[in-house]
């Protein structure tokens, strides 16, 4: 249809009218071929009549069409106008007000275009309105991420989310950290064992793309999920620079929905990165707590752990012993191999002693050759005798050089409490240092007690 002006409806007005007045002109002739006499028809007036008689019916139908379609067309405008200005203030940075089936949608009352425009514009509110509630879900996730760098929290946290998002009943999350992979968090199970040589979890972490496991009614798994029938299992790779270093597994009493499942893309995109950043952020602690020689805690870190043992053991009432070791004439290790030598001594030192401490004992490169021995709930008896097992292993082991082997040996200091009376732990290491000293006086290679 050729346009006219810039109004629709003006130019139907226009088309109307010229119809219905077109109509007049033909409609005498028209009663002639009906076999009306022309002297009858042909004339001024009935030509008037005719032509009036178009006009009025060409604007009643313009009525019409403004009173049906255009009052559709404007209460579209309106809710279009209610929905631009949602957007602008998402776009302004403020929350977008719900739409309610009064305020935004359009009633569906026809089986036509008008029908059909009003059920699309209803599916675009839905859609933007989905979108915008998958917005702020991501946006609360990304910020609660954003503000947790410990491993353990945020994994806690994100799991916990990620479980309501889903509606998943039980759920863990594993981190891929130093080539294992292991639960960092879990809820809902009754034990996370075995889940890092799953099957559907090794299939995930390899493919990098999502296994959904669909369960028998009535199933129930036992020793793996607490007690209630899982549905569908899902597991979720989690990907940092197409590299995976994690994997979310959920667990559903119903097949879980395809709307939350679309938007675990995003959440997963956000979890991927914070979980890097908190890997990193651990990996940091660990280099700037040990000691880059011989990977034992260095003495800023090892006295802090020493102030909490030491804490624990006052509040608790039960033992705790330190050992400080030093190796005996290591300068002139140092004089006559050369300090790679000297190092590669001190790392000796370190491999020893961690095989002969127990879990949970500390071990501290204090300065030089001297090295710190934190022994949790150990007595003076037990410190003693860790320390001189130390001793006789040093003693009877050597560092080869070439063809030469370099015999160094070690002297200890001892000193635990209740075996000692100290008002703090660096009270109990001076103890355990004079024990030091004592048996360097009296000949090195011995271990005596404060």
């Amino acid at each position: 249809m050729i346009r006219i002006t810039r109004k629709v409806f003006s130019d139907l007005a226009i088309w109307m009218t010229g119809l219905g007045l077109a109509m007049g002109v033909v409609f005498p002739f028209f009663m002639v071929l009906m076999g009306v006499p022309s002297n009858l028809v042909l004339t001024f007036w009935f030509f008037a009549a005719c032509m009036g008689a178009g006009f009025v019916v060409g604007a009643a139908n313009i009525g019409l069409a403004r009173g049906v379609v255009g009052n559709r067309l404007r209460l579209l405008a309106e809710r279009m106008r209610v929905v631009e200005g949602n957007l602008n203030k998402m776009a302004q940075g403020d929350g977008m007000e719900e739409c309610s089936s009064e305020d935004c949608y359009i009633a569906i009352d026809s089986d036509d275009e008008i029908g059909e425009s009003a059920q699309a514009f209803n599916n675009l509110v839905s859609a933007l309105a989905a979108a915008h509630q998958s917005e702020g879900v991501v946006r609360e996730f990304s910020h609660l991420l954003a503000s947790q760098l410990e491993l353990d929290a945020l994994t806690e946290q994100a799991l916990h989310k990620l479980m309501d998002h889903t509606k998943a009943s039980a759920g863990a999350l594993l981190v891929e950290n130093e080539g294992q992979l292991s639960a960092s968090a879990s809820h809902g199970m009754l034990s996370t064992e075995g889940l890092d040589n799953n099957d559907h979890v090794r299939s995930a972490m390899r493919s990098g793309k999502r296994q959904r496991v669909l369960l028998p009614k009535g199933l129930m798994v036992s020793g793996v999920l607490s007690e209630f029938q899982p549905r569908e299992v899902l597991v979720e790779p989690v990907m940092y620079k197409s590299v995976p270093i994690g994997a979310i597994v959920l667990a559903a009493g119903e097949v879980f929905e395809e709307e939350s499942l679309r938007g675990m893309e995003l959440l997963r995109q956000a979890l991927a990165l914070a979980l890097n950043n908190a890997l990193a952020h651990e990996r940091l602690q660990r280099l700037a707590a040990l000691d880059a020689l011989t990977g034992v805690y260095n003495r800023r870190f090892g006295l802090a752990r020493l102030r909490e043992e030491f804490s624990r053991s006052v509040r608790d009432a039960s033992p705790l012993g330190v050992v400080m070791l030093d190796l005996d004439h290591f300068k002139s290790v140092n004089d006559t191999y050369g300090h790679l030598v000297g190092d590669r001594v001190l790392v000796h030192l370190a491999k020893l002693a961690r095989s002969v401490l127990r879990e949970g004992d500390v071990l501290v490169r204090y300065g030089g050759e001297e090295f710190l021995a934190i022994l949790p709930a150990a007595s003076q008896g037990d410190s003693k005798e860790v320390a001189e097992r130390l001793r006789r292993l040093m003693a009877e082991s050597s560092v080869k050089d070439g063809e030469q082997e370099i015999r160094v040996t070690l002297s200890a200091g001892v000193a635990s409490i209740p075996g000692v009376t100290v008002d703090s732990p660096i009270d109990l290491v001076q103890q355990a240092d004079q024990a030091l000293y004592k048996a360097k006086e009296a000949g090195r290679n011995l271990v005596l007690a404060a």
